[in-house]
């Protein structure tokens, strides 16, 4: 590592940090008392070490805190964290880690030690806050982490990293990324494998190849989030359960918006703008056990929501499907489309509204059975083609149709 800074380089200075004294009861000073609360944690100055590794290295088993200067610091080899109950911290976007490495090595390592043939044990317990990782087309992950339970990221800004900006392998209790903003990767933003109890809040994500991937994990609470300019998915879920995807914005993803892959279940989709997407909505193409509501799905050109074959015992409610219109005109762009079910079972579609689409509100594909469609309100469709799509074409498939409010040039296959 080089540092570019030109700030002093000074010998070791290490800060003890001893909270030896807290009164256990009623203000009582008596010494039997006291607790013990720390022993050993530090604070280290990176600014005092020859370079960022030594600083980290410096950190003891008992953990600390890690005080990262402004500067640039240049890598050309990883940077390897391996201590648990440790934070470290920078001075905002002052404070930059560029990777060099062109051998798609990532800039920082997160890691239990290794013995020789050992099976890594899990840390716990690290922080990092306010500084940015940055890389080329060439170079690895942003931020890998492997085995860290408790993990903690905010404040952070990761981008042009030619892997994953954060990449969480095993870090299987509790992560937390929080308002951060990931840019401009090669993979995706935040890919997380084998997780739980998940949660991504308040970030922003645009133009990685996809924004977030959450595999073989669980419980993922996702909200608040803003997605743009994605060259693949939006948010791709895979053998996945119980968790939420709701109030986040996710525009202009040349893929699909929201995937759901390979045995998802008990998973919501709630009051999301969908917006302009190139490839599609919400694709379900593994996905049980789910409900999609109250979103809205503005101008999505191709495939708003395909319900596929692998998928079944889905709700639908609540949701705008929609093109550009504000009333009097069309703002901009004016393609929009609606539900795509393509031999699926188990369905109920109700309370929706579909208006200003290209085709038809709602169309089977395939056997489909035991399919509900009722109170929705269905206008102004077929605008590719007026007059030759109706409301809801049935194909082959056992719908059941009720007290929809059908704009009257509209009419529904027998």
């Amino acid at each position: 590592m080089k540092r570019t800074s030109g700030l002093r380089v000074a010998n070791l200075l290490i800060g003890v940090l001893v909270l030896a004294g807290v009164c256990l009861e009623g203000g009582s000073s008596d010494s039997s008392q006291l607790a013990r609360v720390s022993d050993g944690a530090v604070v280290v100055d990176a600014s005092r070490y020859p370079d960022l590794q030594k600083a980290f290295d410096a950190v003891p088993g008992a953990g600390g805190l890690v005080r990262l200067p402004p500067g640039d610091f240049v890598l050309t080899r990883p940077l390897i964290l391996a201590r648990e109950n440790t934070r470290v911290e920078g001075a905002g976007a002052a404070t930059h880690l560029i990777n060099r490495n062109e051998e798609g090595q990532p800039a920082l390592i997160i890691r239990p030690k290794r013995g020789a043939g050992d099976r890594p044990a899990y840390i716990w317990r690290v922080q990092l806050a306010d500084f940015r990782i940055s890389g080329n087309p060439k170079s690895g992950d942003g931020l890998r982490a492997e085995g860290v339970n408790e993990i903690y990221i905010h404040g952070m800004s990761i981008d042009h990293n030619g892997g994953h900006g954060i990449n969480l392998i095993d870090c299987y209790e509790d992560p937390r990324i929080a308002d951060s903003i990931i840019t401009y990767n090669g993979e995706a933003g935040l890919n997380i494998l084998r997780g739980h109890d998940i949660v991504v809040n308040g970030n922003q994500f645009e133009e990685n190849k996809d924004a977030v991937r959450c595999i073989d994990s669980f419980n993922l609470c996702m909200n608040g989030n803003n997605l743009d300019d994605h060259l693949r998915d939006g948010v791709v879920i895979e053998n996945t359960y119980g968790s939420v995807v709701s109030g986040n914005m996710i525009e202009e993803c040349r893929g699909t918006a929201v995937v759901l892959d390979r045995d998802c279940y008990g998973i919501t989709i709630s009051a999301n703008v969908i917006a302009h997407e190139s490839g599609g909505g919400v694709d379900l193409r593994d996905a049980w056990g789910c409900a999609i509501s109250a979103n809205t799905f503005t101008i999505v050109g191709e495939r708003a929501l395909v319900v596929g074959p692998g998928s079944g015992r889905i709700t639908v409610t609540g949701n705008n499907f929609s093109n550009a219109h504000i009333g009097g005109g069309v703002k901009r762009g004016d393609r929009a489309t609606g539900i795509v079910l393509k031999g699926t079972s188990d369905i109920v579609i109700s309370g929706n509204i579909f208006t200003g689409l290209a085709e038809q509100a709602i169309k089977a594909e395939g056997e489909c059975t035991r399919i509900v469609v009722a109170g929705n309100v269905m206008s102004d469709l077929s605008r590719s083609a007026p007059g030759k799509h109706p409301a809801v074409d049935p194909g082959t498939a056992d719908i059941v149709a009720g007290q929809n409010a059908i704009e009257q040039k509209l009419e529904t296959k027998p």
